[in-house]
C-alpha cells in the first residue's frame, strides 16, 4: 500500500514477535462474569483508565458505582470519564473519519476546552511538557498540522478498503494512536482521543469483541513505557524516526496476552 504518512516497514517484525493472531489470543482470555452490560462495562474501563493516564483523580470502583449503581459522587469527579464515556458510545454507529473524530473530540473535551477549541484543528504551535517542566515533544508546527492529519485520515480511508489480516489490523491500530498522538492536532485531548481512535480502528475491523480489548488500562498499568515508547521516536515532528515504535506498537498485543 502506498501510504502518505504510516508505514507498513514493521509489519514483519511485528508478526514475527506474536506466537499467534491477536483474535486467537483474545478469543482465549478468560471472560469476565459481570452483572452489567459487557459492552457498557468495558466502555466504563476505558473511559476511567484513558482519564486516569491524563492525571484525572478518578478510580474504576467509584465510577462503577456512579455508572451502575446510581451512587452520586461530586459532579466534577466523573464528568470528565462521563465525557469520554460518550465520546466511546459515539464511535458504535459512527465511522472513522477525520470529521467524525473531530465531533467525538467535542464530546470528550466539554470540560476540558472551550467551545471555540473543541474539535478544532489548532492553528499553533505545540509543545508537550513533562513533569519536570521540559519540552519533551515538538509537535507538528501550525503550518503542517491540518495537512498531516489529513493525510493520516487518507492512509485510514486506504487501510478501510483493504482485507486485513488480525496481524495488520493490530498494527495498524496502535500504529494509528502513535501517529494521531505524534501530530497532537488539538489543543488538548489528544490523548484521549488517540486511545478512542486505536479502539474505533478495531471495533470497525474485528466487531465488537475489540470492546473487551482493555488497551486504555494497559496502557495505564505500563504508564512509563507507555510515555518512553512515544518519547523513542524524537524530539521532533519533522525528525521522528518511525523504526523506532516498535516497542509501541506490541503494548495492546502484549497486553491482550497478559490478560489486560
Amino acid at each position: 500500500m502506498e501510504f502518505k504518512i504510516l508505514t507498513s516497514h514493521l509489519l514483519a517484525d511485528f508478526t514475527k514477535k506474536l506466537i499467534e493472531s491477536p483474535l486467537d489470543t483474545l478469543g482465549r482470555v478468560e471472560k469476565v462474569e459481570i452483572i452489567v452490560d459487557y459492552f457498557q462495562f468495558y466502555k466504563s474501563v476505558s473511559s476511567v483508565y484513558s482519564s486516569k493516564i491524563e492525571g484525572e483523580d478518578i478510580d474504576f470502583d467509584s465510577y462503577f458505582k456512579h455508572k451502575f449503581l446510581n451512587v452520586k459522587f461530586r459532579p466534577d469527579y466523573t464528568r470528565k470519564a462521563d465525557d469520554l464515556y460518550a465520546a466511546y458510545d459515539f464511535i458504535d454507529n459512527h465511522t472513522l473519519t477525520l470529521n467524525n473524530v473531530q465531533k467525538a473530540h467535542s464530546i470528550l473535551s466539554s470540560k476540558l476546552l472551550p467551545k471555540s477549541q473543541q474539535g478544532r484543528i489548532r492553528t499553533n504551535p505545540m509543545f508537550v511538557i513533562n513533569s519536570d517542566d521540559k519540552i519533551e515533544y515538538v509537535a507538528a508546527g501550525p503550518e503542517i498540522v491540518k495537512e498531516e492529519i489529513e493525510k493520516l485520515f487518507e492512509d485510514i480511508n486506504l487501510l478501510t478498503k483493504k482485507n486485513l489480516s488480525p496481524f495488520e489490523v493490530f498494527y495498524y491500530a496502535a500504529l494509528i494512536h502513535l501517529v494521531f498522538v505524534k501530530i497532537h492536532p488539538f489543543q488538548d485531548g489528544n490523548g484521549r482521543t488517540a486511545r478512542l481512535i486505536e479502539k474505533w480502528f478495531l471495533v470497525e475491523r474485528i466487531g465488537q469483541i475489540a470492546s473487551s480489548v482493555q488497551l486504555e488500562k494497559n496502557y495505564y498499568t505500563n504508564i512509563k513505557h507507555y510515555y518512553s515508547n512515544i518519547k523513542k521516536l524524537g524530539l521532533e515532528y519533522t525528525d521522528l524516526d518511525y523504526t523506532k515504535s516498535l516497542d509501541f506498537l506490541l503494548m495492546t498485543v502484549n497486553g491482550i496476552k497478559n490478560g489486560k
